[in-house]
């Protein structure tokens, strides 16, 4: 695909190599995307917060309280603990499919930045972390609209932040697997059916995780949305999470993974 000459007897599969030459296409992208940030910011939280709204305080009315691991907690809070991980998720998870695929397929903005002396690992990079600052930055202003509402004043919260980067990192990685693989756009249902569809509805977002069978609770529990959603929930109780260190494992895992394969599936398609 780019314009680049071909390096010959390289793995697709070789270490990363990493440089700061990401900043420069980072900066790009922000430059382009501050002419769009408000439409944008509207966009992002508009969905999370309707749904927050419409759940948390009507069917929060009939719910009452939620018991989580013999703790008992307004629906609300347990709702708005873990709507706010999905939305990182969400947001990183289109930044990296529609967006990406569009500078990398459509626009050909890659093929462009790529002319200059900057490699593709540099470019995989750049989009990855774009995404999850993207991610961060929805999930702050979604953050604030609940701290306003009086959901939760906890000052943990402040390590919410970090961890909510993370989980953008984690996903926008994730989709740039599929984004390496994509054809056209409608590829892109296949992640969304299979893969984020069923994640929001195990992870414990709207419904405790032990109401589900014993099989699927065995598998909820390994998957990147309820590790962030284990480490996210208690902070909004004032609490420290339980098992901090194995979910911030299954988080850096999926992170370290996801983009070693989707960066090995871009170069392979590109040729690299």
């Amino acid at each position: 695909m780019s314009s680049r000459p071909i390096a010959q007897g390289r793995s697709a599969w070789r270490a990363p190599q990493l440089s700061l030459r990401w900043v420069p296409v980072f900066r790009r992208n922000l430059l382009v995307w501050r002419k769009l940030m408000i439409p944008s910011l509207v966009g992002n939280i508009a969905e999370p917060l309707i749904t927050l709204v419409a759940f948390g305080y009507g069917l929060g009315a009939l719910v009452g309280q939620v018991q989580v691991q013999g703790s008992a907690l307004p629906y609300i809070v347990f709702l708005a603990s873990g709507s706010i991980c999905m939305s990182a998720m969400n947001a990183a998870s289109f930044e990296a499919l529609y967006s990406a695929f569009s500078r990398m397929q459509v626009q050909r903005t890659w093929d462009g930045i790529m002319n200059a002396p900057i490699e593709l690992d540099d470019v995989v990079l750049a989009e990855m972390l774009w995404a999850a600052f993207k991610a961060l930055f929805t999930s702050a202003a979604i953050l604030l609209v609940m701290l306003a509402l009086g959901i939760s004043h906890s000052p943990w919260l402040l390590l919410a932040l970090p961890l909510l980067g993370l989980v953008g990192m984690v996903f926008a990685s994730i989709a740039l697997i599929f984004n390496a693989l994509a054809k056209g756009y409608d590829f892109f249902t296949y992640y969304f059916t299979l893969f984020l569809t069923p994640t929001m509805f195990l992870s414990g977002v709207f419904f405790p995780r032990e109401q589900l069978p014993g099989f699927m609770q065995a598998i909820a529990q390994w998957l990147p949305l309820t590790a962030a959603v284990e480490l996210i929930r208690p902070l909004f109780l004032g609490q420290w999470p339980a098992q901090a260190g194995q979910h911030l494992m299954v988080l850096i895992a999926y992170g370290v993974g996801a983009f070693w394969l989707a960066l090995a599936l871009t170069r392979r398609r590109f040729r690299a």
